[in-house]
């Protein structure tokens, strides 16, 4: 691998002279910008990005805390955040915690902190973790995965209580009027704000939002749901199913089958998330899209916008309804 060494002996220059060109000193000559360039490119010489930090005095590594893995939104949204961190130039150093384990939260933090990262990003679906960052004296702008803004903090979200009235929205316009929900963990940020969801489109709407049931995201728990579920669908008490996510109408939809009720037949159901599978659904699953990777990618030009003195508090990203196979009309 070549060095800053090999470069300035190809160049005929000075070492010096690279490291101001590699860190953008306006002060190089263009003719002698050109031979160093041209040399970094014969070379493909890489600057390490330590090095680039101390010649700047400039931290290239950013701290990342989740507690949401291996769950399918918080771990696809690491994923599109440490992509665009890398292609940013930054590393990322990342503690992914138990929610309840509040030492280890406050270690995590300290030996972040001791890592001199420029900034920190928490995607954490518990408000309790957010509780505990917000309180710390923290020293670096802290961006968070979350949609309750806050005087000194960022926050960067997807508008889940607008995706999740857009899914009852569909099911009304179908004849639906008894549409129950089927919730995440009441502790969970992202559960709490579809459920919102559901009641502001139902108080809009004038349906009653009486039929609340609650999972905990798992497939497994979708299909307890569904079987305390089967009697009121049975005696059209309920016609609609709107799900907290995709694995827990994946379960739910088991559940009902397996009792002989057919889904849309007899009842119709909306996730949250369109997970890859879901298309794959029996039926294919009617969902609320969250662009995960995007929302990643998000957080990523918030930290940097952040960094360069931008105080822009709240970015936010739309979802979209995808209709599939498992809604149809309200049965007479």
């Amino acid at each position: 691998m070549a060095t800053l060494f090999d470069v300035a002996a190809a160049a005929g220059v000075s070492h010096q002279t690279v490291s101001r060109v590699v860190n953008g000193d306006p002060s190089v000559r263009p003719a002698t910008k050109a031979k160093v360039d041209a040399a970094i490119d014969e070379l493909n010489y890489r600057p390490s990005l330590a090095a680039r930090a101390l010649a700047s005095r400039r931290t290239t590594s950013i701290g990342l805390i989740s507690t949401g893995f291996p769950f399918y939104g918080p771990s696809s949204t690491m994923h599109g955040f440490n992509g665009a961190a890398r292609r940013a130039g930054y590393q990322v150093s990342m503690a992914t915690l138990d929610v309840a384990d509040r030492r280890g939260m406050q270690q995590a933090l300290d030996a972040l902190l001791g890592q001199n990262v420029a900034a920190l990003v928490l995607i954490a679906p518990d408000p309790e973790v957010l509780r505990v960052l917000r309180l710390a004296e923290v020293s670096v702008p802290l961006v968070t995965a979350d949609s309750e803004a806050e005087a000194g903090h960022h926050t960067v979200s997807l508008d889940q209580v607008a995706g999740a009235q857009s899914a009852v929205e569909h099911l009304a316009a179908l004849g639906h009027t008894r549409i129950a929900h089927v919730a995440g963990p009441e502790g969970w940020m992202d559960g709490r704000d579809r459920e919102r969801g559901w009641r502001l489109a139902c108080a809009r709407l004038g349906l009653d939002p009486t039929v609340l049931l609650r999972g905990d995201w798992t497939p497994g728990s979708g299909h307890r749901v569904g079987r305390d579920l089967v009697e009121r669908v049975v005696r059209g008490e309920v016609t609609a199913v709107f799900c907290g996510n995709d694995q827990m109408a994946l379960g739910l939809v088991h559940a009902l089958t397996e009792a002989g009720v057919s889904v849309p037949r007899d009842v119709s159901i909306v996730g949250f998330d369109d997970i890859p599978e879901a298309a794959h659904f029996l039926p294919p699953l009617t969902t609320v899209r969250q662009d995960f990777e995007a929302l990643g990618r998000l957080i990523m030009t918030t930290v940097e916008a952040v960094l360069a003195g931008d105080d822009t508090p709240v970015a936010s990203m739309p979802t979209e309804l995808v209709v599939r196979g498992s809604t149809a009309r309200a049965p007479a």
